[in-house]
């Protein structure tokens, strides 16, 4: 299926969209990065000011507003935008959520951030924090939305508990949500009762089942470590590698798709995992050295994800099954990464990034991939339900 799409930030600047009404003589705030670009690749902080928008000041997340943090949980500093010269606040670091100093003079913050679709991904929580400074401030917070890259059907894996909250989730969203940033913004502004003057602008010609390849736009690495659209279909599961002592491929040019660690025989481990018949993916067993971040330097055994079919493929399922069969096939070397983790001092990694204690309790007890993903089930469908009213595609 394919066909353009449109992006928010188009719609907006072009002066197409109605939901923008009241905006021209606004003094307005971006929260961008490298991805919040129009199809012809101009960035959103010259095409809203060319458009003649008052631009005031950007907001920069996690990797900053230029993408400049190459790895993950470095943090950015504020200063001027080499770019056009405007302020850039820094939303991952010592501040998170935009103060009232920064938001200060401004009459509407837009946001125009490239989401992935999963709970662990920061941009929806600085959206979130981003919503509740401007409900404080009485500012208008205005969502340019763009597709969801791995699609809008298929929902996948736990849903966040009370208790586990940290900067990788916020609010009880499963961990592959198959929502847009706008969806989410209305769900969160009415369901978790934020309450901004919200808009949202609509991308135009997106609908659930298409995936990025289905829209027509270049793809831009929303943040380094999410190299190609085929890093973002294996990421709702593979992340959850980060709260292990194994390698997620960080350090290598496929991040995500590769995995191990220098303990891992890459021949039984892909015997292993070919015999769980996994749908719409198949292994190949190898060898790779990161050159930073875990086992840097370090021959590692492991294997590399391919996804055969990313329609039929469950990257959360994958995911389980690895952590089931890495820890039975090494189980004195394999181990649970220690806190801090984004922010989080006490709770393990490995719970922050699943929502709850079940994944790590069931992989230590030797349950099966089917008994851990089970208690999943009804979470699901609540929260399919709790959404269906804010489904804009």
């Amino acid at each position: 299926m394919t066909g353009p799409v449109t992006p928010g930030l188009d719609r907006f600047a072009s002066g197409k969209a109605a939901e923008a009404d009241g905006l021209r003589d606004g003094r307005l705030g971006l929260i961008a990065h490298p991805a919040s670009v129009t199809p012809d690749l101009t960035h959103a902080a010259d095409a809203i000011r060319q458009a003649g928008f008052d631009l005031r000041a950007l907001f920069g997340p996690q990797h900053g507003a230029r993408g400049e943090k190459q790895d993950n949980m470095i943090e950015s500093d504020h200063y001027a935008d080499p770019v056009t010269g405007l302020p850039v606040h820094s939303l991952y670091g010592e501040v998170r959520k935009p103060t009232p100093a920064m938001l200060d003079g401004l009459d509407a913050i837009l946001f125009d951030l490239q989401d992935v679709g999963v709970r662990v991904y920061t941009f929806v929580w600085t959206m979130a924090l981003a919503m509740e400074a401007c409900a404080e401030a009485g500012i208008r917070f205005v969502v340019l939305d763009r597709p969801n890259p791995i699609g809008g059907i298929r929902r996948e894996g736990p849903v966040l508990r009370p208790g586990y909250e940290s900067f990788v989730g916020l609010h009880p969203v499963p961990l592959r949500h198959g929502l847009t940033c706008g969806e989410m913004a209305s769900w969160l502004n009415e369901e978790r009762g934020i309450g901004c003057d919200l808009t949202v602008i609509p991308c135009e010609g997106w609908q659930r089942s298409k995936l990025w390849s289905d829209t027509g736009l270049p793809w831009i690495m929303p943040s380094p470590n999410l190299p190609a659209p085929d890093s973002c279909v294996v990421y709702p599961g593979m992340v959850l590698l980060e709260g292990t002592n194994l390698s997620e491929g960080r350090g290598t040019t496929r991040p995500f798709e590769l995995f191990g660690g220098p303990w891992l025989d890459p021949a039984a481990l892909t015997a292993r995992l070919a015999r769980a018949r996994l749908p719409g993916v198949r292994f190949r067993p190898c060898h790779f050295e990161p050159t930073f971040h875990k086992h840097s330097g370090t021959l590692c055994g492991g294997t590399q994800l391919h996804v055969t079919d990313p329609h039929a493929f469950e990257p959360v399922r994958t995911a389980v099954e690895i952590l089931v069969a890495a820890r039975a096939l090494a189980p004195h070397d394999f181990a649970w990464r220690q806190p801090p983790y984004e922010y989080e001092e006490t709770l393990p990694p490995i719970d922050i990034l699943w929502g709850h204690s079940g994944l790590r309790e069931g992989v230590e007890d030797g349950a099966a991939t089917d008994e851990i993903l089970e208690v999943t089930e009804a979470d699901l469908k609540m929260f399919g339900q709790s959404v269906e009213p804010y489904l804009i595609y």
